[in-house]
């Protein structure tokens, strides 16, 4: 080879080189949220992570709701390609899979105790993982998942008065989740309305609804629920786990390189921690401005609510279960997991709760 002919090879070469580090991605990511919310704060931070990690080749842009298209047609929309990526919670997609639920929010703990962390667990070194890669074919939808954000527990909710017992409650039109989750309330006699966030207070003022849910101090005290109800429950059972997730076309991934596949994979198992991290101060910070500053009052929740709601969640479950091979398969490995972690996970979490109450308990 002359040397004008390997010169001009070499620089051909170097040039395609180039060419490919400075290819560049664009995934758009519709929430179901608007930009305020903290589950698209963290959202930003994962994009954040994925842009460090592949040195600029792969972005993530986020797209508020309804950028797009409604918040309900999110999944179809990533299914058919008009948006390369959504965010949401998985259960909202119990519709097309009641599998989903199991994912997005396990009812009552899945039923066997399991809080966020203990599902982490499971999800990452227990099976989870490899069931939540099969749900998007099991459900139909062209997408591969990545689960990015444990938002529970979540509270039990806002009453405008003292709830001393399950007849109080079912007296109450009472906004909670879609799905299994608002089943199980609807069995027990709750009069239960699913809404959007947005639509909570307004409803409240209106009068449409008596007490609501939708999360998390921090959340809660953004849609001003404390404006229209004063009586705040922390404890619940049927979102005490609860993830958000990023929803990619499955075309799109499979064009992106190993290195960016690997930035996502990564990047996500870190928004895992580093969201549980945030929330848990952030809501403490809401729940003490809370009480301090806008007259909310904390109350126990009644003991009767536990077992009437445990035993219409394990229904639930157990019908599900009968109805459909690919959610018996993960619950049964969610049980399984369960009856390894959870004697462990309650047993030594048993102290800490209970000394962290004490000091709760200093400060009123």
């Amino acid at each position: 080879m002359k040397l004008s002919q390997l010169f001009s090879t070499t620089v051909l070469g170097v040039a395609m080189l180039v060419g490919s580090a400075n290819a560049e991605t664009t995934i758009r990511v519709q929430s179901v949220l608007s930009d305020t919310a903290d589950e698209v704060f963290m959202l930003k931070e994962f994009a954040k992570d994925v842009d460090a990690l592949t040195g600029g080749s792969l972005k993530i842009e986020v797209l508020p709701a309804g950028a797009v298209v409604g918040p309900r047609d999110i999944m179809d929309a990533v299914d058919a390609g008009l948006v390369e990526a959504g965010f949401a919670w998985t259960h909202y997609w119990g519709g097309k899979h009641v599998a989903a639920n199991l994912f997005g929010a396990p009812v009552a703990g899945a039923g066997v105790g399991m809080d966020n962390i203990a599902f982490l667990s499971w999800f990452q070194y227990g099976g989870g993982k490899e069931l939540y890669d099969r749900l998007w074919g099991e459900m139909g939808v062209n997408v591969k998942g990545f689960m990015l954000q444990p938002v529970g527990p979540e509270a039990l909710g806002w009453f405008p008065k003292p709830i001393e017992s399950m007849d109080d409650f079912r007296k109450m039109r009472f906004r909670a989740p879609p799905g299994m989750v608002g089943a199980a309330y609807a069995d027990i006699g709750v009069p239960a309305v699913a809404m959007g966030g947005g639509d909570i207070l307004p409803a409240l003022e209106k009068g449409t609804i008596d007490a609501a849910e939708w999360c998390c101090p921090k959340p809660d005290s953004v849609f001003g629920f404390q404006k229209v109800l004063k009586h705040y429950y922390l404890q619940g059972l049927h979102q005490v786990v609860v993830n958000a997730d990023m929803y990619l076309n499955l075309d799109v991934y499979n064009d992106l390189t190993d290195v960016e596949k690997k930035a996502l994979e990564v990047a996500a198992n870190a928004s895992l921690s580093k969201s549980m991290s945030y929330r848990i101060y952030e809501n403490g910070k809401a729940l003490k401005d809370l009480t301090d500053n806008h007259g909310v009052i904390l109350e126990d929740t009644p003991a009767e609510y536990f077992t009437e709601y445990m035993a219409a969640a394990q229904n639930a479950l157990q019908a599900a279960a009968d109805d459909n091979e690919f959610f018996a398969e993960a619950w049964q490995s969610q049980k399984d997991f369960a009856d390894i972690a959870v004697p462990f996970w309650a047993g030594a979490q048993a102290s800490n709760a209970s000394l962290g109450k004490a000091h709760a308990d200093t400060l009123k």
